[in-house]
């Protein structure tokens, strides 16, 4: 049961591990509002942490209980478990129990913890929600893959309103043009670049932003009107049924698990014992011994056959250079013809890196810190908002959310709140007359209306002040 809160009152959590996901996470739900305290045993991290962050910090054992008490547990409304120790973890859940702690996150690499046929049941361990990091980046490629359009298409308002990232050519109708120019040109039917992100920075645009080719943009149409944006932005349908993936590491494998009884899946593994073990494992993968940052062996293993190229080793340059060289190998031989649509997809583990990803030669990045980070946080906002999602190559999100009353977005018509939001939010939809509508200056949001919002991510902490929740 959860613990009855006014909406204003700060919440506590307390982190377990500052590791990458603990210091992600932290610096996450601090630019949020919640208040965090953390307990880490290496003093160098939590130096790191103190130098950056404004949270609380204790130094020590997670299993000494000491240390719980002087992070005041029984006051904390969350728990957050994400030490590279899957006991460590699940331990910690049962202590956090002890001290009326009434929401405990875990991260755990093992898959079976948390499934239905586990005999230790989430209630018999005290864990509200499990996290698999490899499974969620695993899942994550496969819904990408099995995507028919575009880098991303993100179902928002029970996909009645959608979200398209896509790329933009030198050749599009929307390059070298402002925003403004764009919505006088194509007034056929509404839609709205919602984010733009360039080079390392994600862009919250306004009417003069410019989209330059390259850019890779973030538009929001209703669900009725994709195709005809899908049209306009000149993304094509197109099946993806090839798949080659480098490294059969967690990630590697449970792709090439998942995808190989629907799909042609080559995966190819630089360690003999490692591709041995895979080859009797994926009875419907050809497994494939080599140096997949190698050209030759790329070509070798049939590269050039291949629609999607997913690049999941445990290394960040590896991943990203051979994202870099199969693209590159790919759209040398698809000069001249028409309807390729090739993609690649990247494994990242450093946040920054994600960007630098998508900007070289993947049309995809994913961390697993994100996609682990955003479950954390969706469990947490779950009685704050409908949904949140977290946007591939763009540090923004989208949120479906309902304006309380009181709220300060309530007072105004938007564009007297250009101040506000200005550079750091969107409002792009609001459900009025039983329907969605796209939401210009003179909308004026009232209480009780539901709102799809596109906020860079760094400003989070104002959305919550603009909706107060």
């Amino acid at each position: 049961m959860f613990r009855k809160k006014v909406k204003a009152e700060q919440e506590n959590i307390l982190i377990l591990g500052l590791g990458g996901m603990g210091f992600y996470l932290a610096k996450r739900l601090q630019h949020e509002g919640y208040s965090v305290t953390a307990i880490e045993p290496d003093p160098k991290l939590i130096n790191y942490a103190d130098s950056n962050l404004d949270a609380r910090f204790i130094t020590g054992s997670a299993l000494t209980l000491e240390h719980w008490r002087e992070a005041n547990a029984s006051e904390m409304d969350y728990l957050i478990a994400v030490t590279n120790k899957d006991a460590l973890n699940m331990m910690g859940a049962q202590i956090a129990d002890s001290f009326g702690i009434s929401q405990k996150i875990c991260r755990v690499r093992h898959q079976e913890y948390g499934k239905d046929d586990c005999p230790l049941t989430a209630e018999d361990l005290k864990i509200n929600l499990f996290i698999h990091p490899e499974e969620l980046v695993a899942r994550e490629i496969v819904r990408l893959i099995k995507r028919t359009a575009g880098n991303e298409i993100i179902d928002v308002a029970m996909g009645q309103v959608q979200v398209m990232a896509t790329r933009i050519n030198p050749t599009s109708p929307l390059a070298n043009k402002n925003l403004k120019e764009i919505a006088q040109t194509y007034n056929e039917f509404p839609f709205r670049v919602v984010a733009i992100a360039r080079g390392i920075s994600t862009i919250i645009p306004g009417g003069k932003t410019m989209i330059l080719p390259h850019d890779q943009v973030l538009i929001m149409a209703s669900k009725e009107n994709l195709p005809r944006l899908m049209d306009l932005t000149g993304v094509k349908l197109q099946g993806r049924y090839r798949v080659m993936i480098l490294g059969g590491g967690m990630v590697g494998s449970l792709v090439a698990e998942m995808l190989g009884k629907t799909m042609q899946v080559k995966l190819v593994e630089m360690n003999e014992q490692r591709a041995e073990e895979l080859s009797a494992k994926l009875e419907d993968t050809e497994v494939l011994l080599g140096d997949g940052s190698d050209k030759e062996v790329l070509l070798a293993a049939g590269l050039l056959d291949m629609d999607t190229f997913i690049a999941a080793t445990g290394e960040n340059e590896t991943n990203i250079m051979s994202c870099l060289l199969a693209k590159y190998l790919m759209s040398e031989q698809d000069k001249g013809r028409e309807n390729t649509d090739r993609k690649t997809i990247s494994l990242v583990t450093k946040e920054d890196y994600q960007v630098l990803a998508t900007t070289s030669g993947s049309d995809i990045a994913l961390n697993k810190k994100i996609l682990a980070g955003n479950e954390i946080l969706t469990f947490i906002r779950r009685s704050e908002l409908l949904s949140v999602s977290h946007l591939h190559g763009f540090d923004a999100e989208v949120v479906d959310l309902i304006a309380p009353p009181g709220a300060p977005i309530t007072n105004k018509p938007l564009a007297q709140l250009h101040s506000l939001i200005a550079g750091k939010i969107i409002i792009g939809s609001v459900f009025r007359d039983n329907e969605w509508q796209q939401a210009v200056g003179d909308t004026h949001i009232q209480e009780g209306e539901r709102v799809i919002v596109i906020c860079a991510s760094p400003y989070f902490k104002d959305l919550r002040k603009l909706f107060l929740f």
